[in-house]
């Protein structure tokens, strides 16, 4: 197979003045000031943006590309645009922008020129299905095969793809976009601002069961899931309903894709999950944590704000003091892993017996003294 041609995906030309209408106030016009008013119509990666395209330089390493990149607008730091200017470089058809994060910038920008606009007016699919008791706010677009249940609420500026699921009493926020085939089961709650991908499943039983002579006999799990404001909820990801009390999700959280968030789960604000990440039941997960993809959060612990657990790591008790925590073996060839395994079963008994050597020579030396 050959190499596969760059191919941007383009929208229609935006004003750099409406793309930048909500950023902060440090971002400043480097040079051409006058192009302000000019249109990009795409974002693109340093090294292959050409014409009409917007671009940014976050990371100083990439500084070489710079002196070879076309885009229409490039945002980057003012070191990097000092750096440019000692290297005697062509920046006539660039409009360079300042800012110190351009990583931020990038990311408000490409929201305002590829996310959907609020829409105009209601449309409904007539392939869906609405409960006379649910409550539809303006400017709603609900596709085909759609179900709404009773008493649900669907707030203002909300789409609901083809084939998503509302339960009753549940409640969207304004501005929230559900795509297909996710399901919202009976009287959970989602706030404003809030992306929830296909497969996505909100407020499922939690996984509990009493034991019984005759076998496991199942709880009902009568809580439900509260999502708070600008989460985005990763494709096929599932969060149960509690048992008692709630499942709670806080406002800026961003969980992966394929991710397990178990009933009575609580996650802290600006939480960041990556995917395939577990998280068993009643385990609260402080404010501003990145959990790694893989990671295995057993139940009823804390975490502390602002921890850090690498991927594919397992927590088996609270973490009470922030920072980085990483248990991962580094893989080896199977071989080597039928000779080392043995040795980790016993190191109990090692231990034990290096204890035993070092008692013994620490005796004979008193001895000869």
């Amino acid at each position: 197979m050959g190499a596969v041609s760059y191919k941007p995906v383009l929208v229609e030309p935006r004003a750099l003045a409406d793309l930048f209408l909500m950023v902060q106030a440090d971002v400043r016009w480097a040079t051409n000031e006058h192009t302000k008013n000019a249109s990009v119509t795409h974002i693109a990666p340093l090294d292959l943006a050409g014409e009409n395209a917007f671009a940014f330089l976050s990371n100083p390493k990439f500084r070489e590309q710079l002196l070879q990149c076309r885009a229409k607008v490039i945002a980057l730091t003012a070191a990097d645009f000092e750096w440019l200017q000692l290297q005697n470089a062509d920046t006539a058809q660039s409009t360079f922008v300042i800012c110190a994060q351009p990583y931020a910038l990038f990311a408000m920008v490409a929201q305002r020129l590829y996310l959907p606009t609020d829409l105009e007016q209601t449309n409904i699919h007539t392939s869906a299905v609405i409960a006379p008791t649910a409550q539809i706010g303006k400017n709603v677009r609900i596709g085909p095969h759609v179900t709404v249940d009773e008493y649900a609420q669907i707030g203002d500026n909300v789409v609901l793809e083809a084939s998503v699921s509302i339960g009753s009493y549940v409640q969207v926020g304004a501005h929230t976009r559900i795509y297909p085939s996710a399901t919202l089961y009976h009287g959970c709650e989602v706030g404003m601002h809030c992306i929830i991908h296909s497969g996505a499943v909100i407020g499922s039983d939690g996984f509990g069961f009493a034991p019984t002579p005759q076998g496991w006999y199942k709880i009902p799990q009568v809580g439900r899931v509260l999502v708070g404001n600008h989460v985005e909820i990763g494709s096929n990801s599932t969060i149960d309903r509690g048992a008692l009390t709630d499942t709670v999700i806080h406002d800026g959280v961003k969980i992966d894709n394929l991710v397990h968030i178990a009933h009575n789960c609580v996650v802290g604000r600006h939480t960041a999950i990556a995917g395939c990440a577990g998280v068993a039941g009643s385990t609260e997960i402080g404010e501003s944590c990145m959990i790694g993809g893989g990671a295995l959060l057993g139940g009823h612990l804390k975490i502390a704000d602002k921890t850090i657990v690498s991927g594919g790591t397992a927590i088996i008790s609270d973490i009470k003091t922030a920072g980085q925590y990483t248990g991962i073996y580094p893989a080896s060839t199977h071989r080597e892993w039928e000779r080392n395994a043995p040795l980790m079963r016993h190191l109990a008994d090692l231990r034990k017996r290096i204890r035993s050597l070092q008692k013994n020579a620490d005796d004979h030396q008193q001895s000869n003294d």
